[in-house]
């Protein structure tokens, strides 16, 4: 079976690939999981994440974001001493922040889907890649998200990051076309 290039040096990652990378999200939920997931992953591989995710859901009340934007230095300081993440303390502190913005977008536009699925008209961009080396590492769409997250008061979420997220929410479809993925996507 041809997976994408970077699906291939582990069994996680190959399972992630398999099931969830590109897929279209629209639970609130899993779309906030992935936000503060792609946050805490700038600087570090994809695969060090993943190894963590069940700590972070954990630590982080399984991405609840009513509760992560009322934690307490106390809750705070526990955090940084948690193996099961990354004890980063920008990184931690801004998945509160992200947690009150993100509630904040959710009154306004009464989802996040709605809000975060408008900088593709709602509909998935179907990429055309022969090979990984071609799939960008920003867009004008991503470019566009990360300029309105930050306006929101987000943090960690540069464009970069954005279109990881859009990548792994299915915002986009970057699957090789060699990928047996690929196209179960696009008949999704």
């Amino acid at each position: 079976m041809k997976r994408c290039a970077w699906a291939g040096s582990n069994e996680l990652e190959q399972k992630y690939h398999d099931t969830e990378w590109g897929v279209p999200v629209h639970d609130d939920r899993l779309l906030f999981e992935f936000l503060i997931l792609e946050g805490a992953q700038a600087g570090l591989s994809w695969s060090t994440i993943l190894n963590k995710r069940d700590g972070y859901r954990k630590a982080f009340d399984n991405f609840d974001a009513k509760k992560i934007a009322s934690y307490s230095e106390k809750k705070l300081n526990k955090l940084l001493s948690n193996p099961e993440i990354i004890r980063n303390k920008l990184k931690i502190n801004s998945a509160v922040t992200n947690a009150r913005a993100f509630l904040a977008v959710q009154k306004e536009f009464g989802s996040f889907d709605t809000y975060i699925w408008q900088f593709v008209n709602g509909e998935t961009i179907q990429n055309t890649w022969n090979n990984h080396s071609q799939v960008p590492a920003s867009t004008l769409h991503s470019d566009a998200l990360s300029k309105d997250l930050k306006i929101r008061g987000f943090k960690f979420t540069g464009t970069t990051i954005c279109y990881a997220f859009m990548q792994a929410t299915g915002m986009v479809n970057d699957h090789t076309i060699d990928c047996f993925r690929y196209q179960e996507i696009i008949d999704r």
